[in-house]
């Protein structure tokens, strides 16, 4: 895979938890930026502010959807039970990669800017999360 230098992307990251969860999760980082086909590595934030042991679980999206078959994780907490205890603070990697075909899609000529949404809900025994639409 070539790194294609000519086309530098924002990549900004947001955290949301849904209302049947209790803990704090944030990004580390606001944004980064990198150009398509070499790899990144950001990190979010999970925190159990509770007396009790949770388990969460992420989906995520990427904006602009059409974006979204050309950001490839490479390693992610997404989809994945993360048990957090009593006040337990961890650091959750993304380690991904814009694919180089990016830059060859004309629908993608003038995107710049690409966001890494994660949302994550209180893990309830049984419960399937959808997988996002482009996978």
């Amino acid at each position: 895979m070539e790194p294609v230098r000519h086309r530098r992307l924002r990549v900004t990251f947001n955290a949301d938890v849904h209302a049947s969860i209790q803990w704090e999760f944030r990004p580390q980082q606001s944004e980064i930026y990198v150009v398509p086909g070499e790899t990144a590595l950001a990190f979010y934030k999970a925190k159990n502010p509770t007396d009790k042991p949770v388990i969460g679980i992420s989906t995520y999206n990427v904006i602009p959807f059409e974006a979204g078959q050309y950001f490839n994780k490479i390693q992610c907490f997404c989809f994945e039970e993360q048990r957090l205890n009593p006040h337990e603070e961890v650091d959750m990697p993304v380690f991904f990669y814009i694919d180089p075909e990016f830059v060859e899609d004309p629908k993608m000529a003038k995107v710049d800017l690409i966001t890494l949404s994660y949302t994550f809900f209180e893990a309830k025994e049984g419960q399937k999360l959808p997988l996002p639409g482009y996978q």
